[in-house]
């Protein structure tokens, strides 16, 4: 179902998102731009390396986060994957990306144990039936090294402009938003460890001067996203 609903919305997935999100004053290449740059930012932070990662953009859609992955980490070996065809076509474009993977989302997925240093995924659960959400982590985990990042963006359901947005968008239609404090647990429970929750996106753009205030704010719950940031710890 998920592959039809959005190979169905391929063609028109950008200008339907930035019409979902206008409500910010932002369009969609807004929102896909700070996610890469939260995690390079985060990674700094940590001390993690930053270059010559094996990244993985799990449930890429098409492809709207790849130029800013591929500015964000520039010598990166980028690998995007999908369940949807129509999209990966359109994230064919992408000059950064060195392979493209259509995925079964009711099999293991085609990668091998430990092959990946970053994996990124940016508002794809919500899509994904939330019994599955166990196995699909575990898949997650069974393809990162040891010492490896998760970050995991979503929506945040806990934002009354945010369920807004979700409830007016045509592919969110089936969209099950998920707090934070639930999406960090069942990441610890599919082996990763030290998962931490930053909120974003607090200000509209009509307010942007005061956007320099945002990361001192990501421990309050009320931003308009999420990212959940976990390692694979070394001895699992």
């Amino acid at each position: 179902m998920l592959e039809r609903e959005f190979d169905q919305f391929a063609r028109e997935y950008e200008g339907m998102l930035g019409q979902a999100v206008s409500t910010s004053g932002e369009d969609a290449r807004f929102f896909a731009s700070y996610k890469p740059a939260d995690v390079h930012r985060h990674l700094l932070s940590a001390g993690s390396e930053v270059r010559g990662l094996r990244v993985l953009d799990f449930g890429c859609g098409v492809g709207l986060s790849l130029s800013y992955l591929g500015q964000e980490f520039p010598d990166a070996d980028l690998y995007v994957a999908d369940i949807s065809r129509n999209s990966l076509e359109f994230a064919n474009g992408a000059d950064c990306a060195s392979c493209l993977v259509q995925f079964h989302p009711e099999l293991p997925l085609p990668f091998s144990d430990r092959q990946f240093d970053l994996i990124f995924v940016a508002c794809v659960f919500h899509h994904i039936p939330q019994p599955e959400h166990h196995r699909v982590l575990a898949e997650l985990h069974r393809i990162t090294r040891p010492g490896a990042w998760l970050f995991l963006f979503e929506h945040n359901p806990l934002n009354p402009v945010t369920r807004h947005v979700v409830n007016t968008c045509a592919f969110d239609e089936n969209a099950v938003l998920i707090r934070g404090t639930e999406m960090r647990r069942r990441i610890e429970g599919s082996g990763f460890a030290r998962a931490v929750i930053r909120y974003r996106i607090f200000f509209p753009r009509l307010l942007r001067k005061l956007r320099c205030l945002e990361l001192f704010l990501t421990w309050c719950p009320l931003g308009a996203q999420y990212y959940v940031a976990a390692r694979r710890d070394d001895d699992h």
